[in-house]
C-alpha cells in the first residue's frame, strides 16, 4: 500500500514554482519563455482533496489579480474541490451540470437551478454538453435553455456565462444560444 502525502509546506513550493516559471515571477528555465500566463485553472478529477486550497491561497498570495478557475463536478460540493472552492479565492467557477444526474437538467430545470444557488463563487459558468453526443446525459436543447434555464440563472449576481464541452461537438448550437448568453447587466 502506498500513500500520497502532500503537506502544504510542498503545496507553497509549487506554488513559488508555477509563479516563478509560468505567471508573473522570474526564473530561467521557464518552459513558455517570456509568455506570462494570467492564472491558473484547477480542473481536479482525481487523487486526493486534500491541500488544493494552500495552493490556491498562495497562488493569490503573490498578487491578488492573478486569476483562478476551477472546473468541479456538480452536486456541490465537489469531491475534490469543495474545500477549495470555498476558500472564496477563485474567480471562475466552470461547473459541469452534465453526466450528473441529481444536478442537471433532466426535462425541468428545478434540480440545476437549486444546486446552482448552492455553489459558493463569485462567477459560476454554467457548463453543458454541445450536442447530445458530448457528454452521458444532462444536454439542453437550445430552446430549452434560452426560455427555462437562462432567464433564472441570469438573474443570479454569480452568473458568468455558459460553458460548452466541447468544440469537437458544437455544430451551431453556441451560434443558437449566443444572443442570450449575456448576463442582464451587459445586454
Amino acid at each position: 500500500m502506498s500513500l500520497v502525502f502532500f503537506p502544504p509546506i510542498p503545496c507553497r513550493g509549487v506554488a513559488k514554482y508555477l509563479w516563478n516559471n509560468f505567471l508573473g515571477g522570474h526564473s530561467n528555465s521557464r518552459p513558455l519563455g517570456n509568455a506570462v500566463l494570467d492564472g491558473i485553472d484547477f480542473d481536479i478529477e482525481g487523487g486526493t482533496s486534500k491541500y488544493w486550497d494552500v495552493l490556491a491561497k498562495a497562488l493569490k498570495g503573490y498578487r491578488k489579480s492573478i486569476i483562478l478557475s476551477a472546473a468541479p463536478q456538480c452536486p456541490y460540493p465537489d469531491a475534490w474541490l469543495g474545500t477549495t472552492i470555498n476558500t472564496g479565492v477563485f474567480n471562475y467557477v466552470w461547473v459541469q451540470f452534465y453526466n450528473n444526474p441529481p444536478c442537471q437538467y433532466s426535462g425541468n430545470a428545478a434540480n440545476l437551478l437549486r444546486y446552482w444557488k448552492s455553489i459558493p463563487a463569485n462567477k459560476i459558468f454554467l457548463g453543458l454538453p454541445a450536442s447530445p453526443a458530448a457528454a452521458g446525459s444532462g444536454y439542453i436543447p437550445p430552446d430549452k435553455l434560452i426560455l427555462e434555464v437562462l432567464p433564472n440563472i441570469k438573474r443570479s449576481p454569480k452568473y458568468g456565462g455558459v460553458m460548452l464541452w466541447s468544440k469537437y461537438y458544437d455544430k451551431g448550437y453556441s451560434s443558437a444560444i449566443k444572443p442570450h448568453v449575456l448576463a442582464l447587466d451587459q445586454a
